[in-house]
């Protein structure tokens, strides 16, 4: 019985000198949190200067705040299906600028990932144009061959035909595969800054 009580001893003193030494280091998990919380803060407007919310960190928890506020603004950084989303990846941007101080292979990848959102917005409405104008095209040439007036095919909505939605969804999902793809490699290129 004593040897088991040594051995629990000795375990339970370990235990204590573990738990001494994590006291004194900052967990950097926790860490990581807390810049993922000012990053929310941020892009939410309840914050305005990222740069120096993370300045204002200890010394010793600042490269894992700073990690933190970068993976949080990233995740932010997405294809704008409305006027929204785009507003927060913009504001995501501008938090990690505010983090550099604007360096300038930043601001130029931040550049690059501005002008991609922008392009699948109008590369999005520019497909669906020509999709709704193909589908009206084929559906004004089915009703005149069964002998519709030229007037009642002019009210067709062709974005309400299943020919239309299903080919709408297959062409957006390329589409968004295409556009994520280059917002993804200029995020891992920031990413790399960060780690």
């Amino acid at each position: 019985m004593a040897e088991i009580k040594s051995t629990m001893d000795m375990v339970m003193e370990r235990a204590a000198r573990m738990a001494a030494r994590s006291v004194g280091e900052p967990d950097s998990q926790e860490s990581e949190r807390a810049g993922m919380r000012l990053a929310a803060e941020y892009i939410s407007h309840t914050l305005d200067d990222l740069g120096q919310a993370l300045a204002g960190q200890a010394a010793t928890e600042q490269m894992a705040v700073r990690k933190g506020m970068a993976q949080a603004l990233m995740r932010n950084i997405l294809l704008p299906r409305n006027e929204t989303l785009m507003a927060t990846s913009l504001r995501s941007m501008q938090g990690l600028l505010e983090m550099e101080r604007s360096a300038g292979d930043m601001v130029a990848i931040c550049a690059e990932l501005k002008q991609i959102l922008e392009q699948y917005t109008q590369h999005k409405e520019q497909i669906r144009k020509q999709l709704e104008d193909a589908v009206r095209a084929q559906l004004d040439q089915k009703l005149g061959e069964q002998g519709s007036p030229a007037g009642s095919r002019m009210s067709i909505d062709p974005a309400m035909h299943p020919m239309f939605q299903k080919e709408w969804v297959r062409m957006k999902a390329d589409l968004d595969q295409q556009y994520n793809q280059a917002l993804d490699q200029r995020k891992d290129m920031l990413l790399e800054r960060f780690s």
